[in-house]
């Protein structure tokens, strides 16, 4: 699109590897992190992933099934496991939407309703890339389902297909309700824990803002893919629990929150992973809402 373009390439760029960082040095219980691998995987992994599939989601003018073919191949080769499909699959409208907006400054409005305009536009060629990219990253589960599997030709466009799913997947529910959840409840949460106290800062508000958005999603609903794994009262149980814990955390002191470590989430973090418990969905939620704050006001 001609004109003045509301935030460079480099910085978009930047703002999601930034956002993949703070996934993994980010402690956020049954997550891999820095200092707490698990599920049989390790933060080298996940930042690998990152690097490796930058340029696909970033790839100017490409369409939206393309960048998440692209990104998760691209994955696959580095890592050769499923580490970030999810942030893929959120990511890739996203970034597909900077490529459209108006004028700076980008405000999380116009973005969002780029997004909208690249969702209504999502077609039946988008869905067959996307199949294409979730079979080939296997996750347990996800693409399965009596209507539009991944592992059969799509008849419909993307959007239609993520509207399918929207009542089991938090993520296919972004297609379908315009990243709602993303540009609401996530970034509320990150400019709660972003905005300045009258008493000292943490030492890392990057981190507090990550482990914050984190817990409002997986406090919020059930997380789709503990769901997929081990069903939805066990999902339902961890969505609770997460709600005690977040408002736990939240009556804390700011001064006393100098770092996202917290002993009692340090603990169900560890009894989330013994029983291989995963809230995979409620990071990737929180990959993709530190991307978005931190383009549009270098926040979080």
């Amino acid at each position: 699109m001609p004109g003045t373009h509301p935030i460079s390439v480099e910085r978009a760029r930047a703002a999601f590897l930034e956002a993949c960082a703070l996934d993994v040095t980010t402690p956020k219980p049954g997550n891999v992190s820095t200092q707490s691998p698990g599920h049989g995987m390790h933060a080298a992994q996940f930042l690998a992933s990152a690097d490796a599939s930058l340029d696909a989601l970033f790839a100017r003018g490409a369409r939206v099934g393309q960048r998440i073919l692209d990104a998760v191949t691209r994955t696959r080769a580095a890592v050769g496991c499923n580490t970030n499909l999810g942030i893929v699959l959120l990511v890739a409208p996203l970034a597909a939407a900077l490529d459209e907006t108006g004028d700076p400054p980008l405000s999380a409005q116009a973005w969002r309703a780029a997004v909208g305009d690249v969702l209504s536009r999502l077609d039946v060629e988008d869905a067959r890339l996307a199949y294409r990219a979730i079979a080939l990253a296997n996750p347990g589960g996800l693409g399965d389902a009596p209507e539009q599997s991944v592992h059969a030709p799509p008849t419909i466009g993307l959007r239609d297909a993520m509207r399918l799913a929207s009542e089991r997947d938090s993520i296919a529910r972004q297609y379908a309700n315009g990243f709602a959840d993303l540009f609401d409840t996530g970034l509320a949460a990150c400019f709660e824990a972003s905005t300045p106290a009258p008493e000292p800062a943490p030492v890392n508000r990057g981190e507090i803002a990550m482990l914050n958005v984190f817990l409002a999603f997986l406090g919020g609903w059930p997380d789709s893919h503990i769901v997929r794994k081990h069903g939805l009262a066990l999902a339902q149980s961890v969505t609770l629990v997460a709600r005690e814990q977040h408002a736990r955390w939240r009556q804390t002191r700011p001064a006393a929150r100098r770092s996202a470590s917290d002993p009692q989430l340090d603990a169900w973090d560890l009894e989330l992973k013994a029983r291989a418990i995963n809230p995979g969905t409620s990071a990737d939620l929180a990959v993709a809402t530190l991307f978005v704050a931190r383009c549009v006001e270098g926040r979080g």
